[in-house]
């Protein structure tokens, strides 16, 4: 499979960038619908999605690096080709969501009512840019049978892609693409909700996300260690119990608001 979508010369574009830059520019979009429907001050959620989106991707960068240390301490030049991959959307997640806090922080906004909606667009946003990896030829699984690959009906052009070698491989990049996609789904249905309360969608979305990619990062071959432990599903375990706070945290606050309410009115 080639890499290579197209080339300038020189200039060599990666499918595996266009993707990412379509997965971002598909969240961006979901994103600036729902600042426009809240009616939020654009000007401001625009520059702090910007800034969250290059934050995010050198977040994502650095941590690939650091748990693949051993071989770019010997190809340094090698860790600014972010264009050939190598992106960890974990380290992606945690620096955006440290600029995200600051930002909010910093302008006296709702931290998590700008992290309910900007799940929305990112969790699509993942589900596209996972196709990056398959045109890469990375986040892929055990290998597998030609014709069980066939039993699973799944398109020629992706079993062909998942022959790497002599082997087909299982294609995780697409069972977690598909995750992110009814997630998607479900939290597009979800967000109108009249009783849904802030904070709870990005608990189920980081429920959600983190369960589907607890159990198809086992499947996984290329996954990134700490140890003899794979990393995302660390991480998983415990983006699933901060999910868990987020939606007690934010029914505690309901029941806070409707004492609050009660008192005030017997007060009168």
């Amino acid at each position: 499979m080639d890499k290579i979508a197209f080339s300038f010369g020189i200039l060599k574009v990666y499918w595996y960038s266009i993707f990412i830059l379509f997965g971002i520019a598909l969240a961006f979009f979901i994103i600036y619908r729902e600042i426009i429907k809240q009616k939020m001050d654009k000007e401001m959620i625009i520059d702090m999605a910007i800034s969250a989106i290059i934050v995010g991707i050198i977040g994502a960068r650095i941590y690939y690096v650091l748990f693949n240390m051993d071989y770019y301490i010997n190809n340094i030049l090698e860790i600014f080709q972010i264009y050939k991959g190598g992106l960890a959307i974990h380290g992606g997640l945690l620096a955006g969501f440290l600029y995200i806090v600051y930002f909010c922080r910093k302008n006296k906004l709702s931290v998590l009512k700008i992290l309910d909606i900007v799940v929305v667009g990112l969790i699509i946003g993942q589900a596209v840019g996972r196709w990056g990896n398959f045109f890469n030829q990375e986040a892929y699984g055990r290998i597998i049978s030609y014709n069980t690959l066939i039993s699973y009906h799944i398109p020629m052009f992706i079993i062909k892609g998942m022959k790497i070698g002599e082997y087909y491989y299982t294609p995780t990049f697409l069972y977690e693409s598909i995750w992110n996609l009814i997630g998607f789904s479900l939290l597009l249905l979800i967000r109108k909700m009249p009783e849904l309360k802030v904070g709870m969608l990005s608990g189920i979305y980081l429920i959600w996300y983190s369960f589907g990619r607890f159990f198809i990062e086992s499947l996984r071959t290329d996954s990134l260690m700490l140890f003899n432990i794979k990393i995302a599903q660390l991480v998983s375990i415990l983006l699933i119990f901060i999910g868990i706070v987020l939606i007690i945290f934010s029914r505690k606050n309901i029941y806070y608001h409707e004492i609050k309410n009660k008192r005030k009115s017997i007060n009168k």
